[in-house]
């Protein structure tokens, strides 16, 4: 992941000096070679200490730094697709962990969960940076069609989160505790997000939203841990 941040700046220099400007690349701080070099001895030691947990690990490592090179090349630049591949490769790295201790069954909840939850949440950033990537020719959903369409993925996405997140209770997989957790943590929090972001669909206040969900990430696993 923090390959994939790195290298993700290098490609979005020239969206950042709109979006961005403070950042380290835009900014001077960094050079962009320098942050190339970085995100690829990321990459690579990522991959080298995944060897230590087992070969499908290994491979799980190997495919998704994969992935997320290619997201910061390419699939960025497209319709859905880059949002896809962020949330995907997100959900998989806690099935990489159950792996790793032979609790796959959980793992692959919370997987799912975040799965929804990154999409949404990248549809959101997309929204907020439409202005740097339309001046780069960027196709992403809310530039190709437009905000609103782009805010009703996001309200149909994080709605059926919602109702994802009831499921593990009401099979008792996980406790009633964390059933109060992610309701009062997890659930009201998306429902805010989802009126704000309608009421107030600006750069500035996208952005805030973001940084939230970003933050409530560790309210759900706390209510996971809380309700095994």
């Amino acid at each position: 992941m923090a390959g994939a941040n790195s290298v993700n700046d290098f490609f979005d220099l020239d969206i950042d000096r709109i979006n961005k400007p403070n950042r380290p690349l835009p900014s001077g701080l960094v050079t962009p070679g320098r942050a190339h070099q970085f995100s690829l001895i990321l990459f690579g030691s990522g991959i080298i200490l995944s060897i230590f947990i087992h070969l499908l690990g290994f491979f799980i490592a190997l495919g998704s730094s994969f992935l997320l090179y290619l997201y910061s090349f390419r699939l960025k630049r497209t319709v859905i697709w880059g949002n896809l591949t962020v949330a995907f490769v997100t959900g998989l790295a806690f099935v990489y962990g159950g792996l790793a201790v032979n609790r796959t069954g959980p793992a692959v909840i919370v997987g799912i969960f975040a799965f929804f939850f990154h999409l949404g949440r990248e549809i959101i950033k997309d929204t907020e940076d439409v202005e740097g990537d339309r001046s780069q020719g960027i196709k992403t959903l809310p530039i190709e069609y437009g905000v609103k369409a782009a805010l009703t993925w996001v309200t149909v996405i994080l709605t059926f989160l919602m109702g994802l997140t009831l499921i593990p209770y009401l099979i008792d997989i996980f406790t009633f505790v964390y059933l109060i957790v992610v309701i009062v943590g997890v659930d009201l929090v998306l429902i805010y997000v989802m009126i704000s972001m309608w009421r107030d669909p600006g750069p500035k206040n996208l952005g805030r939203l973001a940084v939230l969900m970003k933050a409530d990430m560790f309210i759900g696993l706390i209510a996971v841990y809380l309700g095994r």
